[in-house]
Parts: C-alpha cells; structure tokens; sequence
C-alpha cells in the first residue's frame, strides 16, 4: 500500500510507526513540520531503514519558526502548512494518508486534496483540539478565547465526519466523536507508545548529566512541550521548596520554558535549569539523569490532551511525580501500572508533599521505574501495533 503518513510535530512513536510499516512491504512517505519547534524523534535517515520509506521535512518558504503562542502569527502559519501539505499529497498521490497533531487550519485543505486525488484519510487523534482549545482559551480569553473555541470544535467535528477512519489514542474520545456523528464502526482506539527500543533504563551518571552539573543533589526532571495547557507555576514551586537539597532540570522551548527561565535569574534559582530540546540520539542519557520526572497538566484539559512525554519516561525506567486530571489517561496509566504518583493540577501542597516523599523513599521510586519499564515492555512493541494500524489501513 502507499500510504502518506503526516506528524505535524515529528513525534518519535509517529516516524517509529513509519518504519515499522515499510518494514512490512508498504511504501510510506513520513512528512513532519521541519519549523514546528517540538522536540522530534529519530528522523534522520538509518542505514538499516527500509527502502520503502522516505522521511520529509516540510517547510513554508519565507516564514521562519511556528510561533505557537502567538495566535494570529501562528493561523497565517498553519493555513500556509496547510496548502504547503495540501500540494504534497497532491504529487505523492498516496492510497490513504494519515494526520497526526495536524492542525486543524492546515488540516481542511489537506483533507480537501485527499477527497480530490482519491486519497482515502485517516484522522490520528492525538488530542481532541477543538475542546481543548475551548477549555483552554475561554478561561484567558473569555469572549474572543471561547469563540475560537466553538470554532474549532466545528471544524474538527466536520473533519472527523468526514475521514474515512479515526484512530482515537484513548477510549474517552469515542463517545465525543460518536456523538458528532462518527459511525462507531469507524472509529478505532490505539493507544500512543513509547519509542521502547530507543530509550532504555540507564546510569544516573552518564557523560550528559556530568556535562550539566548533575549528581551531587537529586534531580527531578520535566522533559518535553511545556505550552498553554501546562502550568509552569508547579515546577516553580518545586524549585523554591527544594533550594540547595535538589536539582529542577527543564528541557525545553517556548511559552513555559522562557517563564521558568525569566523566575530562575530574577529569583535567583541556581537550582533551576532550564536547557532547549536536546538531540534525539541524547534523549536516553537525558531521562537517565533524573531521579524523579515531571509532568503537568492544567484542569481545563481534562481527558482530552494526553501528554505522550509520560511514556518516555516509562521507557526510561524512571518514576513519575505528575500533576495531571484524575480522569487523563496519562494519570490512570501511572496510577493503575504503579509508575509514579498523580496529583490534582494545582494542588501545590500534595504536589510538595509527593515530591518530598519520592526523594525519602528509594525503594519506593525503583519499584515505580520498575513498573513502568515493565508497562513499555509490555505494551509498546511497535510490530504489533503497526499490525494493528495496518488493519486499519487495509479496511
């Protein structure tokens, strides 16, 4: 089959995915936002790569990086990815092309090339955008934010009435899609995975941790997108609470990332490390060097934007203190594996209390890497969830 598969963001599951199904006889074209300032996975070509695959960054001539807090910068972006990916569909002419964290601006003109050349598609849902955006928005924006959002969530219902198929990662986005109209018998539920093989358990003392500084003290490390639906107050907290007894590594770009940078030199937090997104080929060594990982998560997002820097964290072997909705899958997997702690976004108290907690109790954080080493190994092998995308893809 020749298909087109499209990560706006260039995850490490979305290429892994790639390669796995061009392993399988398919001609796959894997296209990624080449400006979209994400952390990306291992997309540079492997010598042992199929010869079915081909891997493309897709750029806008004359705009620089996706500005994604900037919200009128960012829609003439991605309505200009979106006739950029358009156009690309249209010469490579596959059978079904799937989108992954497309944009849902960039996505219409997409999808129209697709109903144009014949090319059936499938809609890879990795968030439900449209009501995250109303959630999120009408709260800092309350009359522009929530019109954005009533948008959206129309747009995204009319693409995904539209698809041929939807890949949920969840099951709590089915009765949202069912609800706007989605066959049921088109919907299939397949959760993310981490790059299992990619990232493995290794030393605290490894050559990248002694590049920064890290070892004396503990480190408690958030790695991945911190945007508008992640609170960067909680990893303030943790910095201020802690002081000279641990380490608050950040790696990260953007909104939250120049947030903590700003506190750590007018506060004077020489405990608070914030470094940009560092190469896919470090990632391993980089959650290696924690002794506690981070995620958050802002209420409005509820079960609707599952943070897939969790799974990572599972791969690495590494416990979790995160501060997630109590209906998010990434909470119910931490919490039903045993690989880490969840609190309720902004209870700063329990979040203090946990992390105290973790530092005083290794025995309790190696049980909990652990059983999330043992989840990935478990859940993420990639051939049988290419399996399971193929099955998809054949029907």
């Amino acid at each position: 089959m020749r298909l087109l598969i499209h990560d706006f963001a260039g995850h490490p599951f979305a290429v892994q995915l790639s390669r796995a199904l061009a392993r399988r006889g398919h001609t796959v074209l894997h296209v990624y936002a080449a400006a979209n300032p994400t952390p990306k996975g291992a997309l540079a070509p492997k010598p042992d790569d199929p010869d079915g695959l081909a891997i493309e960054g897709l750029a806008i001539n004359g705009r620089g990086a996706y500005a994604r807090d900037n919200f009128f910068s960012r829609y003439r972006y991605e309505r200009a990815y979106g006739r950029a990916l358009a156009a690309r569909v249209g010469l490579w002419r596959p059978e079904v092309a799937v989108f992954c964290n497309t944009p849902l601006d960039a996505l219409v003109p997409a999808c129209r090339a697709g109903r144009e050349f014949g090319v059936r598609t499938v809609l890879w849902m990795q968030d439900l955008l449209g009501l995250a955006a109303f959630r999120i928005l009408a709260r800092r924006l309350p009359i522009l934010g929530a019109a954005i959002g009533w948008h959206h969530i129309r747009l995204e219902r009319r693409l995904a009435r539209a698809a041929d198929a939807v890949v949920a990662i969840t099951g709590d986005f089915v009765p949202i899609l069912v609800g706007w109209g989605v066959p049921r018998a088109r919907i299939a539920v397949i959760a993310n995975w981490g790059p299992l093989g990619e990232i493995v358990p290794g030393p605290r003392d490894n050559e990248w941790a002694r590049a920064h500084a890290l070892g004396a003290r503990p480190v408690f490390l958030y790695a991945g997108m911190m945007g508008m639906k992640h609170d960067p107050g909680l990893i303030l907290d943790l910095a201020r609470h802690f002081g000279a007894r641990a380490d608050v590594v950040v790696v990260s770009e953007g909104r939250g990332a120049d947030i903590l940078r700003a506190a750590a030199a007018t506060k004077g937090l020489g405990n608070l490390l914030i470094l940009p997104f560092q190469p896919y080929d470090r990632l391993g060594e980089v959650l290696a060097a924690g002794d506690v990982m981070l995620a958050v998560l802002e209420a409005e997002a509820g079960a609707f934007a599952v943070p897939s820097k969790v799974l990572g964290y599972f791969c690495a072997g590494r416990p979790v203190l995160a501060a997630i909705p109590a209906e998010n899958l990434a909470a119910r997997l931490i919490v039903e594996t045993g690989a880490g702690v969840v609190v309720a976004p902004g209870d700063r108290d329990s979040w203090l209390a946990q992390a105290e907690r973790l530092l005083a109790d290794a025995p309790a954080r190696a049980r909990m890497a652990q059983a999330g080493r043992a989840h990935a190994e478990a859940a993420f092998d990639v051939e049988a969830i290419a399996a399971r995308f193929e099955a998809v893809l054949g029907a």
